[in-house]
């Protein structure tokens, strides 16, 4: 492995086995994080951004989860055979996650600053009269006014846009190597939004963490990412340099993602465009590619058989669609 890789996921394979059958929720998912970098996870609710990064934590409920194959390689050690007890010594120190929803992540019968304080007392083994100053610090730094005063009040306390702010603070406390963040900016407003992204790029540049930013705001994407990743149903269908994704976006899906951005036309109004359809149900995924039911350009072969994801040029770009095949290799 490189030196520069700090996280790789190959070939994850995670599934959910039902009453209605077996979801394959990630199916085949691979790819690197390199040390400094920010790689940006996008996708329509329902493609399995979520659940690749909460099985990179092995925080997947099983049953009815379940981790079917592949390799999660942190520092050049598969971390998929560890135990419960190895896994909590690996989250919140070395792979911190920011989750999508504050208030069913926060404890309420506890402080928020007894919760930040944890994993501080925890990982870096301090007191926890200093546990809870650097708390309090982290608070400053999100943007929450008067945090010796929040840092006594609970969960059900602050509003949704300050639980946000928290559970960011808990999950840069520790100055992770690897961080997670889904959807971490979603209940914030614009101004905060900014602070937000400008303190985690800062983080970033002082310690060399890696980020993994799972967004549905493609502005956001093209502040933040190095690289994007673009998944569907479950799989990568195309993956690139954030700067190829924006100009030149292979997959019709990728390109009906950045069509769908709002637009002033030359009359002023806003034109929207929208992907026809819906993302579809993981026990009923269509023959072929998933994508080729809503997809304007879908040939035969497109409905009978699913592309493999395949590199194009030096292998950096990669794209899984059939109109791509003659121009990359396997």
């Amino acid at each position: 492995m490189e030196n520069n890789v700090l996280l790789e996921v190959k070939n994850l394979r995670t599934h959910f086995y039902t009453q209605d059958g077996i979801m394959p929720a990630v199916d085949g998912v691979s790819f690197k994080i390199n040390r400094g970098e920010t790689l940006c996870v996008v996708g329509e609710s329902g493609c399995g951004k979520s659940v690749t990064a909460m099985s990179i934590l092995k925080l997947v409920p099983t049953p009815p989860g379940k981790y079917v194959s592949g390799n999660i390689l942190f520092g050049g050690e598969d971390i998929l055979p560890k135990t419960d007890g190895e896994m909590r010594k690996i989250r919140g120190k070395d792979i911190a996650m920011i989750f999508q929803e504050p208030m069913t992540s926060l404890n309420p019968v506890y402080t928020i600053g007894d919760q930040i304080a944890e994993a501080i007392i925890i990982h870096q083994r301090k007191k926890r009269v200093d546990a809870i100053e650097i708390a309090i610090n982290m608070l400053r730094k999100v943007g929450i006014p008067s945090p010796e005063k929040r840092i006594k009040e609970y969960p059900h306390q602050l509003s949704g846009g300050m639980r946000q702010r928290v559970m960011i603070a808990m999950a840069l406390s520790c100055n992770p190597m690897v961080l997670i963040a889904d959807e971490p900016t979603t209940a914030l407003d614009v101004t905060v939004q900014a602070q937000i992204l400008d303190l985690m790029r800062k983080m970033q540049k002082e310690t060399g963490t890696a980020i993994m930013f799972i967004t549905h705001d493609l502005g956001v994407v093209a502040e933040m990412a190095d690289r994007v990743v673009v998944m569907y149903a479950g799989k990568i269908v195309e993956e690139g340099a954030v700067e190829e994704i924006f100009d030149s976006p292979m997959h019709p899906y990728t390109i009906g993602l950045l069509n769908s951005i709002p637009q002033l036309d030359n009359s002023g109004k806003k034109a929207l465009h929208v992907i026809e359809g819906m993302v579809p149900s993981l026990d009923e995924l269509p023959k072929g590619c998933a994508f080729n039911p809503r997809c304007k350009y879908a040939m035969d072969i497109c409905k009978e058989n699913r592309p493999e994801l395949i590199s194009l040029g030096d292998g950096s770009r990669k794209c899984a669609c059939w109109l791509r095949v003659g121009r990359g290799k396997r």
